[in-house]
């Protein structure tokens, strides 16, 4: 950090872009490492969320794993085991598919 500062003082006081490199260059550097990953993984989760069908097993945010037995709308009925109880959750909800990365690759082969 003192390094940088010490670059912004040296720098011309003609030349104000060149002393905004850094910030951009800072700026940018943080774009690629949060927010492309974090707009990545929204997209594969809506996508995700999109590809549900009966008979998936899935996790919910709760913690709840289940069996989709149907699907209208937005909202899912889910089989929970042991005892077989319904019920009924918010598609947005489901967390993640259980067994589907093995589903999604052997489908990209």
């Amino acid at each position: 950090m003192q390094y940088l500062g010490f670059l912004l003082q040296q720098a011309p006081a003609g030349n104000s872009a060149l002393s905004f490199l850094p910030l951009v260059f800072i700026v940018a550097i943080f774009y690629f490492l949060v927010f492309m990953p974090m707009q990545r993984q929204k997209k594969q989760q809506a996508q995700m969320l999109s590809n549900l069908q009966t008979g998936s097993d899935v996790v919910t945010s709760g913690g709840i794993v289940g069996t989709i037995i149907n699907i209208s709308g937005d909202t899912l009925i889910l089989r929970v085991k042991p005892d077989n109880i319904k019920l009924q959750v918010a598609r947005s909800a489901v967390t993640s598919l259980i067994g589907g990365d093995a589903t999604l690759a052997e489908e990209k082969k």
